[in-house]
């Protein structure tokens, strides 16, 4: 996926007039402490909508759980937002908190976030109730006004890593053998799971790694759904630990939170799947993500100035742990950047110099020799063109693995173009024939799973992989969310797959 209620991108295509640190009217009263506080700043802000950010401080008596009401002067409408459950009715917006960060104890603080759309005047709000209490005021005495300027909530660091509890399970050490995926006694294979999606903008956002709880009660959550497979979508800077990174959220600090949740995932017997979601590289061309340099977007294909680096040093951390998975790549889209599509297939599989993209590819064979050289063997995947939703030339365009354990990937939502049974019986499954295929992303912006119910069906005739997009708690109305709560409850569209992973290994 590359749209906003997934990524949450700090901008969208078109003109980006970016605002920082919005002035807030704080409203404080003379030697009194008001019973809450809240700033409010507006973090991004483009033609046509803006990303806000609250931080609600509770001066009060300790909470077991909190409500935050405000209202909006403009017109502004709310579209997603994460750290609690957002709502709007009529001019009002209310957030409630998650099942993990509802204790608010005196003097403690929490912070969320939203996207919202706008049409001219962004008019900050005025007012705002936390349980029914107005925040930024004090009845005695009389308040004063003043302005002050409020800037982004500083993110807390992430949590210490701890072993995660050995529940005497271990995920398979998977291999390829002509078109299966099989373990180490050949007993074919296929991996069934969700998504985890945060570790590829949490960090480069400065907001943390990974949007959610990730302790071992959050992957038991996974788990009860008879999920054997959790894919994990990686940013390439926070893993490098470039400069534009805030120290506590990248390199030695983000690889020791993914090593964690990888610890916690194959603990529960299920098989990590490492994957390369956002990278460097400018592109402002056809469907450009974003026009940052940085990896805060989806880029048509992955760089060599970084990463081939980044494989090196991830499949060096995990070479010892052949049950991990590499997926190279989440979804290349060069076909949208070069002249004809034969260019587009050769970009992807050699890099280099391809028409329409500004900076030097590295190809689908550059990063399969980064992550040989260091002598891992592990499983790796690679999806094709067209946001991964195009195999049809790529078993032409395979590149050569010298461990023979490379399989393909592809994705499919609705609204893709191959997203009917005609399309995949005739250009998908003459892939699958020959070589092992894991659909590393179904789902639909629906709501509901009658899309999916149906993907998921065409791959169990024939005995294929798949993984559904994605296990955070943002607005299903808005994107393909699997949950609407870490405790694993599901979403109308989460509980096709659900119901239907638990059918299958129950």
């Amino acid at each position: 996926m590359r749209h906003p209620p997934r990524s949450v991108l700090l901008a969208v295509t078109g003109t980006v007039a970016l605002s920082l640190g919005a002035t807030l009217p704080v409203v404080t009263a003379q030697g009194a402490t008001p019973a809450c506080t809240v700033e409010y700043s507006v973090t991004g802000q483009w033609d046509a909508g803006f990303q806000g950010a609250v931080t609600i401080t509770n001066n009060a008596a300790a909470v077991s759980g909190w409500s935050l009401g405000f209202d909006f002067a403009n017109g502004q409408t709310l579209t997603q937002g994460w750290n609690a459950k957002w709502s709007q009715s009529g001019t009002t917006v209310t957030a409630v908190n998650e099942s993990y960060n509802g204790t608010l104890g005196t003097g403690a603080s929490v912070s969320a976030g939203f996207l919202a759309t706008r049409s001219g005047t962004n008019a900050v709000p005025t007012a705002f109730r936390l349980n029914g209490t107005t925040c930024n005021v004090d009845t005695d005495p009389t308040p004063t006004s003043t302005s002050t300027t409020t800037s982004t909530p500083t993110p807390t660091a992430p949590p210490t890593p701890t072993d995660p509890p050995d529940t005497g399970d271990e995920p398979p050490v998977l291999r390829v053998s002509g078109n299966q995926l099989v373990d180490a006694d050949g007993t074919p294979r296929r991996l069934l799971g969700v998504n985890r999606s945060g570790g590829e903008f949490m960090c480069v956002q400065g907001r943390g790694i990974f949007d959610g709880p990730v302790d071992d009660a959050a992957v038991q959550a996974i788990a009860d759904w008879n999920a054997n497979t959790v894919r994990i979508p990686l940013n390439e800077e926070c893993w490098l630990g470039l400069s534009t990174i805030q120290t506590e959220y990248g390199g030695a600090r983000y690889i020791a939170a993914v090593e964690d949740l990888v610890a916690r995932v194959e603990a529960h017997g299920m098989t990590p799947v490492l994957e390369l979601h956002w990278s460097w590289g400018q592109y402002t061309g056809n469907s450009a993500g974003c026009s940052d340099v940085h990896a805060s977007c989806q880029k048509p294909m992955p760089n060599m100035q970084y990463t081939p680096a980044f494989w090196t040093s991830v499949a060096d951390t995990f070479e010892d742990d052949p049950a991990v998975v590499f997926d190279l790549f989440n979804e290349p889209y060069p076909d949208r950047a070069t002249a004809t599509t034969a260019e587009a297939w050769q970009c992807w599989r050699d890099g280099g110099t391809c028409s329409g993209i500004g900076y030097e590819v590295a190809g689908m064979q550059d990063l399969v020799d980064a992550v040989r050289s260091t002598g891992a063997t592990n499983l790796i995947l690679a999806g094709g063109l067209a946001y991964s939703n195009d195999l049809s030339q790529w078993p032409a365009h395979r590149p050569t693995d010298p461990a023979g354990n490379l399989a393909a990937a592809w994705h499919v939502y609705n609204f893709n173009s191959c997203a009917s049974e005609s399309c995949w019986n005739s250009t998908l499954a003459p892939v699958a024939a020959q070589v092992p295929l894991v659909a590393g992303e179904i789902g639909e912006n629906t709501c509901s799973h009658g899309f999916v119910d149906q993907v998921m069906q065409w791959f169990d005739d024939r005995d294929l992989s798949y993984l559904g997009w994605t296990w955070n708690t943002w607005d299903c109305s808005s994107g393909p969310s699997l949950i609407s709560d870490y405790d694993g409850t599901p979403t109308a569209y989460g509980i096709g797959l659900r119901d239907h992973l638990r059918a299958l290994n129950g």
